[in-house]
């Protein structure tokens, strides 16, 4: 018997010190499945948490590119200090490369038909409206110019709206009430869902002169411009802003002029910065399996310090030793790592399919999740195996 360990101890190599790791870890099934619970978990949650963070900025991604990537919006903070006005709007389409302009008034409005009824958001706007903002009509037609200045009490609905109003009727040529004057359906728009926190569908458009009058607002707040193509959008916001300027000079603090990019490359940021921190946070778990795989280590160099004077009584150096365990440390967090990596991509799977919640994986960060799981098996597996390489053989020897 003593030959054999000799034999063993001697000729270990990186192949058996592997068999030896596994087979200690098959003795104990349910320790090393428990220890290894930290790691699991640690990596599944680093891939959950930043495939939903991805996911998420994708969908924000791809909400404004819906918008348009040749729109620009100018935004008034303060109407006091800024105040469109019909000249303004003049100046705006008097611009080279821009196509198409639509101001817009904006309130709070309260609509009914019959017994249903709706505080919807009412958008003032004219005809221009609908191509550039790039929206499709499911019903009827847009308004005109003539109704905008005849100041004509027709509407647009937005879907939900419709559907809230007029459950399963026709709301095109129908009446609605808004604050108690009748408007005429001229059509209904379809569905954009929600963008950017806000649903596009729960909104009545209106004549922006009928508008004004309906919500007690003759502000324009915001205006919107088509560009003739994605490609002069950095000319024609340089146009617009100087527009602004020569209009309301000093007055830079309270507009804003801005363009899908600049929202994308905003939003992207903070994206990935929440993004980032769910992946720290997820990280936090593998440190937890780290200590875990550490404080088991120790266990069991306590348990087998018999065993480890054994072989170096016959030979065995302390390299050898501190392979083996390090190996073994190391084995237990690569099969953790692994059943994390299944049970994260699992469980992503499971959310993309029963939530509304938009997943986007990322290998690269399923890969360096398992890498780093190796990572902290080494890192916390380096104490326990050096320990055991330096126990003395004869004080390991009358270890009990």
């Amino acid at each position: 018997m003593v030959s054999y360990l000799k034999t063993e101890v001697i000729g270990l190599n990186l192949s058996e010190s592997m068999k030896m790791a596994i087979r200690s870890i098959k003795t104990n099934k349910v320790r090393a499945f428990l220890t290894m619970l930290g790691i699991i978990i640690g990596v599944a949650s680093v891939i959950v948490l930043v495939s939903i963070g991805q996911g998420s900025s994708q969908s924000v991604q791809d909400e404004i590119n819906s918008l348009g990537t040749n729109l620009i919006t100018v935004s008034v903070t303060d109407t006091d200090s800024v105040e469109l006005t019909d000249d303004t709007i003049e100046q705006f389409k008097d611009l080279g490369g821009i196509s198409e302009v639509a101001p817009v008034v904006t309130g709070r409005v309260y609509a009914k038909n019959g017994e249903a009824s709706a505080q919807v958001s009412m958008t003032g706007a004219t005809s221009s409206y609908l191509s550039v903002r790039d929206l499709e009509l499911s019903q009827g037609r847009f308004l005109t110019d003539m109704e905008t200045e005849l100041r004509s009490k027709v509407v647009v609905l937005g879907s939900d709206t419709a559907n809230t109003l007029f459950e399963n009727q026709k709301a095109v040529d129908q009446n609605v009430l808004i604050g108690g004057v009748s408007y005429r359906v001229i059509g209904v728009l379809k569905s954009v869902g929600t963008s950017m926190g806000s649903s596009g569908d729960d909104v009545i458009i209106a004549p922006i002169t009928t508008a004004e009058r309906a919500t007690g607002s003759t502000t324009i707040g915001t205006v919107y411009l088509k560009a003739d193509n994605e490609n002069i959008i950095d000319r024609a916001m340089y146009q617009v802003q100087g527009t602004m300027t020569t209009s309301f000079p000093d007055q830079s603090d309270n507009y804003s002029v801005s363009n899908q990019e600049d929202l994308m490359d905003t939003m992207s940021s903070v994206s990935d910065t929440f993004t980032l921190m769910l992946g720290g946070i997820a990280s936090i778990s593998l440190l937890v399996g780290g200590i875990g795989i550490m404080n088991i280590m120790l266990v069991s160099v306590s348990e087998r310090t018999k065993e480890i004077g054994i072989r170096k009584a016959i030979g065995a150096n302390r390299k050898s030793i501190l392979l083996q365990f390090l190996i073994e440390a190391m084995v237990l967090s690569c099969l953790g790592g692994l059943l994390g990596v299944g049970i994260g991509l699992g469980i992503a799977k499971l959310i993309s399919v029963f939530s509304s919640l938009t997943i986007s994986y990322s290998w690269s960060v399923t890969l360096f999740a398992f890498l780093f799981s190796i990572l902290i098996g080494i890192i916390f597996g380096v104490f326990p195996a050096n320990k055991a390489s330096r126990l003395n053989p004869i004080q390991a020897l009358r270890h009990e």
